[in-house]
This record gives C-alpha cells, structure tokens and sequence, in this order.
C-alpha cells in the first residue's frame, strides 16, 4: 500500500533499517518513521509481518532485523559510500560468460552480480570495468563466466556508462540536500543519495570527466546524515 510521497510501508521500513546500524528497530519506532509518510500503524505491521514471511526480516526479542540477504545490500550501501579502492594501472577486468547452458534463474543472479560489482555489459554475455576495485570474484561469476585482465583499443567508457546523467542526477541531489527540511523530506533525499551511490561506477580518475562530483556528493552526505540521525533518533525515543 502506498502512502503520501509514494512511500510504501515496505519501502518505509527498508530504508529505515538499512540505515541503521546495527540494522534492528523495535516496532514502534518503524510505526513512528511510518507516521511521517502519513502511513497508518496498522499498515506498518501488516507489512513487517509480510516482511517476516517472506524472508526479509527477522523477529526476535522485539525487535525487527534485516536477513542475511539484505544485510549484504546494506553492507553494499556502506561501500558505496567509502567504496575500497585500489591505484589504476590502466589495466580492465573482462568476464565472458562460456557456460553453455544456464538456467533462467542463474542467467538473473549473473546479472544482479554483475550489477552489485558494477561492472557494465558491453555486448550480451560481455561484462567489463577498470580493475581498480578490491573485491573478490564471487562463485556467481566464476561457474558462468572466463574471467580476462586486458587493456581494450581506446576508451570504451562512454559505451557502457552514462556518466554525463549519473552527474547530473548527482547535482541535483546535492541541491536537495541542502533544501531537504523537516524528517519526511530528508528521509526521502537520504534514500534517494544511498540508492545513486549505489549506481555510482567508481571509474579511475583517468575515465572521469572534470568536475566529476562523485566525491563532493559522498562528502555532503556524511555531513548530512550526521545532523539527520540525530534529529531521527531523538524523534524515534521521543
């Protein structure tokens, strides 16, 4: 059910425990993050319960936590935001899928990794990024994929991201940052910032056009969320 904003109770009650950390909320504190959307409580607890079944959440002692599946979102999340990155020697990772078969269900977790490694699909089955990223190659990939590490002819950047959008839609959160006023709003802009962080391509310097705001948007958003949790969690105990 979708409330004021667009918000549902489900989303309502993700982005506020993913958000969180450690990732647990009683449930009157969702009820009262719920409130701000004009969300029912009924409909909250409706929707944790839902979220229980299916998976989602976990109940436990009175408070509601995040499953071990949306966990790793969150722990992606916190990497968007102090992503680990390594020198770039000019050196691109390439993983071409070769399995010959593949079922449905695994052609769509190749693709949601890929995405959560962000590297970009060149062609069909054709997945490549600079390897500037420290992370491993998890079993996803490598049962389905021939991993290569080359240098392509020319800069194939502009074939597989759009970066010219990514940084506008990044200023513009910025500028709804420093508008964002009242709880509702800023929760609404705070959700929006983790979600584009997350599309972030975390290119070298070297495939970035100038003024890339990449970073400036990472700092304006520690500084952000500091003032909001705490505005947020005195709300919550209040």
């Amino acid at each position: 059910m979708e409330e004021r904003n667009g918000l549902s109770a489900r989303s309502a009650v993700l982005s506020a425990l993913l958000g969180s950390h450690p990732p647990s909320l009683p449930a009157r504190h969702l009820v009262r993050i719920g409130a701000l959307f004009g969300i029912a409580e009924g409909t909250v607890r409706v929707a944790l319960s839902r979220m229980v079944a299916a998976g989602d959440l976990i109940q436990s002692g009175g408070l509601y936590t995040l499953s071990e599946r949306l966990i790793e979102r969150q722990a992606r999340q916190d990497e968007s935001r102090a992503p680990h990155i390594r020198p770039w020697d000019g050196t691109w990772e390439l993983a071409v899928v070769t399995a010959e078969r593949r079922a449905p269900a695994d052609r769509a977790a190749l693709r949601h990794t890929m995405a959560t490694l962000r590297l970009a699909e060149l062609r069909e089955g054709t997945w490549m990024r600079p390897a500037n990223l420290v992370r491993e190659w998890p079993k996803t990939v490598t049962a389905q994929c021939t991993l290569i590490d080359g240098r392509p002819h020319g800069d194939p950047t502009a074939l597989l991201w759009d970066l010219d959008g990514w940084a506008a839609e990044a200023r513009g959160l910025e500028r709804s940052l420093d508008r964002a006023e009242g709880l509702a709003e800023g929760f609404l802009v705070s959700a929006a910032v983790l979600r584009h962080l997350l599309a972030d391509p975390l290119l070298p310097g070297e495939l970035l056009p100038a003024g890339w705001p990449g970073g400036e948007l990472r700092a304006r958003y520690d500084d952000f969320d500091r003032g909001y949790r705490e505005l947020l969690n005195r709300h919550l105990r209040g």
